[in-house]
């Protein structure tokens, strides 16, 4: 069985060809999609730690998650496929006006390490997109991501807009982003905010009843 610590390195080490490779390769061998997830999720955790001790940069944070999501989106199917194991499912994605795309890809890797199903429907998300593909997937969490401070109001005309679509009442929502309070999550309606990847998948694995 292979060693997934080499996946791990490839993504810390933004190589991208080497990653995909050796996720493929895994799988080949009978590797279970989880597992191969979680290697992922721990090569980020790495990422950001290197981010925080100002070892990478930005530029190095953003090749990372360019890795990571190459790999996720040749996990994602099978993991989809695996009922049984999936904890719940998660709409994500970036809101309008928001091009931001790290701390989204960074969050839904820990989800989807941690069993979950996460349809990421990318950047500029409108509100449209999200509660049609919340009804789509039958979706459990919605959770909306924003970088600038002057585009994360936009978060609440999204759940204005799972109110008057009728889906609101059947899942949650999470926010977060640098300019994301609880104070502010609670103001526009959210259920939760995050301030960690790792505080996301509690707070989701807890509305699923898991912990």
């Amino acid at each position: 069985m292979m060693d997934l610590n080499k996946l791990k390195d490839a993504i810390i080490n933004f190589d991208e060809g080497g990653a995909v490779s050796l996720a493929n390769e895994a799988l080949k061998e009978g590797t279970a999609p989880n597992l191969v997830l979680r290697a992922v999720s721990s090569a980020l955790e790495a990422v950001g730690q290197k981010y925080e001790s100002h070892e990478y940069f930005l530029a190095e944070l953003m090749m990372c998650g360019e890795t990571a999501k190459k790999v996720i989106n040749v996990l994602h199917p099978l993991v989809e496929t695996e009922k049984a194991r999936v904890l719940g499912k998660i709409v994500l994605g970036t809101i309008k006006g928001d091009i931001h795309d790290i701390g989204k890809t960074i969050v839904g890797s820990f989800l989807i390490g941690a069993g979950f199903a996460v349809y990421d429907l990318g950047v500029e998300v409108d509100a449209e997109k999200f509660v049609a593909k919340t009804r789509e997937t039958n979706a459990n969490i919605v959770a909306m991501s924003g970088l600038l401070s002057n585009t994360v109001p936009y978060m609440e005309v999204v759940i204005d807009s799972l109110k008057k679509s009728g889906v609101r009442d059947k899942v949650k929502v999470i926010v977060g982003g640098r300019p994301v309070t609880k104070e502010f999550a609670a103001r526009i309606g959210a259920d939760g905010t995050a301030v960690n990847p790792s505080d996301a998948v509690a707070m989701c694995k807890g509305w699923m009843g898991k912990t």
